[in-house]
């Protein structure tokens, strides 16, 4: 029996190959030997130690993009499609699968980092798609070298970098988006150069787009900083897309002669500018005029791009010693008296005169221990820190693009200026914003190495109130509020949150401070708060300190702050649980968390359990209990494990009576949907006697919800609209009219959309059928603001007194 259990555990895990089985499963199965038990156990086990980043082969450190091509690869050979004789194919793809939607996502990626698989909801990953979705629809633009797909953490940097952006929002299944991607592919190499021609994958970036307002596939939109975006609504052709982008290229060409020629010059030179010109003529090279609008968009706000026709110039071109056709560059300055000062090119291709004048040009400022704290004192600055290494050419770029930002660039050699860098905590590479509040008030950017990147977070840093943290300025005994995002550079969660964490100091300035501190270099004061992850976000508040848990969003920041000074939640202790829940008064209704802080679900609920109770405020009580603190009272009332959700309706004849969530789905409005539907309906069903009688002839204010039982919005805004009712208790009634079953009725008052909500004022007269007033909100609060609002109209006309007729 041992040895017939060892084969059949060999063989076992070369079925998995890595599948982690759930040990539900296990305790599902009816064992009638312990030795098939132990075997089934031991593979559960060694299955369960497989990690996500493992199974697909990616580092701890890999991107988005690095995720979606190793998941592709491998659901093309492990699909069930295509091993249709493996019966553990499926089991095996649903735990590949798993790792991909867990890993994509910044937010579960976190929580799997954290707490591992403990710390997800374990219905994700249990879908996926057939073998012809990844082979044909998934990832269509990711292995484009021209064509940059975006992701949620970097669009914002890419569009507002200040470099234009051509964007293509689509969807992997839309036929469309297919259809027009090799035409985006042409337009891409066409217009490399000129713009950044980008792509967002709308299926895995779905909440970005609905932000972006995008409702059909292919968007096409073109972004500009400072400008709203533009659409484009064209024939979908490669000459129509490259017209439409054109005309939002700023760069231009201009043709020199010999009436401004030496005024042009001498106006650019004056600012610092240097100019390219490429002279045409009947024999020699001259460059063609796309081949010029591209440089001038390389260029742009370093060297100016003109043309001269040799032709009809001749005197001109022959005082610049030129005969045959040429291009040169002539830097901010130079003089053809000067040898060496002009820099005659030889190439046709746009790159190579790009690289060749960008190196041509003058070097960013270096700056020294000498100088740094004067340069840096009252101006703001972007500083990339080499060690030995020269500073990239790319910074020059950078310098036009920081330029209306009034940002200056400049270099540190760290080698030569060593103490300078320790002083700062500097030991690599690195780009760093220095915001002009002295030497200490800086930022290290830890994107993307990329110009776009780079730019767009020194544009952001400038204005947020981000400090990067060390051991001489952390905030451990301030009596100020600090947030301190402790974190590791090569953790994606932790980039993903940073521009998130400069919108939120932006609103919260005044209120709040924001600090980061890398762990990688400090990592004494990380072990001294017991940072075990990364991103791992701590307020401290005087005496207190506040682990945030939720979302990797501004808004999620923000409402974690404003919980902190308003709590929604009631912390409930054994005495306080008996007086206040058991002991409610008659109409009261309570939801009670009962929870233990090691516990990865709990921990993964409680953002959502902060959101739902004010998301309900003023509808029931909400509370919590620490089980870990409170362990026997726990036992006394019956939790026996963790999280576990009840609600504790509001009749007072049975104190003790509750009901137990049990769904999958432990986000907000899952859970407010649940405590809603467990509550007593506070609107009444309509007929069309009710409708008549009630509503149209009736002395009250109504508002109806115009519903059928089949359609899904009108079930998701069901208890939205139970909240209404009870919102406007006492002003306003609340009714629910079932237009399938009473179709004539919503068809004779223009109801043809489900759900429709309409406001029926009592205007002191009968009102006619078509007399209700449509309401565009799914939002309880906005649609009593706006019944409200009207009420304040109506009133005042309701109780004028008729004026005398002489």
């Amino acid at each position: 029996m041992k040895r017939t259990c060892l084969e059949g555990m060999k063989k076992m895990m070369v079925l998995l190959g890595g599948v982690v089985m759930e040990y539900r499963f296990v305790l599902r199965v009816q064992l009638r030997s312990p030795w098939l038990f132990l075997c089934i156990l031991l593979v559960s086990v060694w299955a369960e130690s497989r990690d996500y980043y493992d199974l697909l082969g990616v580092s701890r450190e890999a991107t988005t993009r690095d995720i979606r091509q190793a998941f592709k690869k491998l659901a093309l050979v492990m699909h069930p499609d295509k091993n249709p004789n493996d019966l553990s194919a499926h089991e095996k793809f649903l735990q590949v699968n798993r790792a991909y939607e867990v890993l994509k996502d910044e937010d579960l990626r976190k929580k799997y980092d954290k707490y591992g698989e403990k710390g997800l909801d374990e219905q994700q990953g249990r879908r996926y798609e057939s073998w012809n979705y990844y082979r044909y629809d998934f990832g269509i633009y990711d292995d484009d070298l021209e064509i940059i797909t975006l992701d949620s953490g970097d669009f914002e940097a890419a569009v507002n970098s200040g470099e234009i952006w051509f964007i293509n929002f689509y969807f992997p299944r839309c036929s469309h988006c297919h259809q027009l991607a090799p035409t985006w592919r042409e337009v891409a190499k066409e217009m490399d150069g000129m713009m950044r021609i980008g792509a967002m994958n709308c299926g895995d970036n779905n909440h970005l787009c609905r932000r972006k307002n995008i409702h059909s596939y292919p968007s096409l939109f073109v972004y500009r900083v400072g400008q709203k975006p533009e659409k484009f609504t064209g024939e979908r052709s490669k000459d129509s897309l490259i017209r439409f982008s054109e005309q939002f290229i700023t760069a231009s060409v201009t043709q020199l002669w010999q009436g401004n020629i030496f005024s042009e010059i001498e106006s650019a030179f004056s600012s610092g500018i240097g100019w390219l010109i490429t002279f045409c003529h009947n024999t020699g090279d001259c460059l063609e005029s796309r081949t010029r609008l591209k440089l001038a968009a390389l260029l742009d706000g370093l060297v100016r791009v003109g043309w001269m026709d040799c032709n009809t110039q001749e005197y001109v071109c022959e005082s610049f010693q030129v005969s045959s056709g040429a291009t040169a560059l002539f830097p901010a300055g130079s003089s053809l008296d000067q040898p060496g000062s002009v820099l005659w090119l030889k190439s046709l291709d746009s790159k190579e005169i790009y690289s060749q004048i960008i190196s041509h040009l003058p070097s960013v400022e270096q700056l020294t221990a000498d100088n740094f704290e004067k340069k840096l004192a009252h101006h703001r600055w972007l500083v990339s820190f080499t060690f030995g290494d020269k500073v990239s050419k790319e910074s020059k770029k950078l310098q036009s693009l920081l330029q209306k930002d009034h940002i200056q660039v400049g270099w540190v050699d760290c080698l030569s200026d060593s103490d300078l860098c320790q002083s700062l905590y500097i030991r690599k590479s690195c780009v760093a914003v220095f915001k002009g509040l002295g030497i200490y008030d800086f930022e290290i950017h830890h994107g993307k190495d990329v110009l776009y990147s780079i730019a767009g977070f020194a544009k952001d840093s400038v204005h947020a109130h981000v400090t990067t943290l060390r051991p001489d300025n952390f905030p451990a005994d301030q009596k100020e509020a600090w947030l301190v995002d402790f974190f590791a550079p090569w953790c994606p969660p932790c980039r993903a949150l940073l521009p998130e964490l400069r919108k939120a100091s932006i609103q919260l300035v005044g209120q709040l401070k924001f600090g980061t501190l890398d762990c990688t270099i400090h990592h004494h004061l990380c072990s001294m708060y017991n940072v075990q992850a990364y991103p791992t976000t701590v307020i401290f508040n005087g005496s207190s300190v506040h682990e945030y848990e939720g979302h990797h969003s501004a808004s999620g920041i923000l409402e974690f702050i404003q919980d902190l000074t308003n709590p929604s939640v009631v912390v409930l202790s054994p005495s306080s649980f008996s007086e206040r829940v058991h002991g409610r008064a008659e109409g009261q209704v309570w939801a009670v968390d009962f929870f233990a802080p090691w516990c990865g679900p709990c921990r993964a609920l409680k953002p959502e359990w902060r959101r739902m109770a004010r998301l309900l405020l003023g509808q029931i009580l909400v509370g919590s209990v620490n089980c870990e603190q409170f362990h026997s009272f726990c036992q006394s009332v019956g939790v026996r494990a963790y999280p576990e959700i009840r609600l504790y309706p509001g009749s007072t004849h049975q104190p003790h009576r509750y009901m137990t969530y049990n769904g999958w789905h432990r986000d907000a409005h899952s859970l407010k949907a649940w405590t809603l539907s467990s509550l007593p309906r506070a609107s009444v069903d309509l007929t069309p006697e009710s409708f008549r009688t009630l509503v149209l002839s009736g002395q009250d204010h109504w508002v109806v919800d115009f519903y059928a039982p089949w359609c899904g919005p009108c079930q998701h805004f069901a208890p939205e609209f139970e909240v209404l009712v009870r919102v406007l208790k006492g002003e306003v009634r609340g009714g629910k009219l079932d237009c399938q079953a009473h179709y004539q009725t919503c068809q004779s008052a223009g109801v043809s959309a489900y759900p429709t909500v309409r406001f029926y004022p009592h205007m002191g007269t009968k009102r006619h059928v078509h007399g209700g007033e449509d309401v565009n909100s799914r939002d309880a609060n906005v649609i009593a603001d706006i019944i409200r609002q009207r009420l304040k109209q109506v009133l005042p006309r309701l109780h004028a007194k008729p004026k005398d007729e002489l």
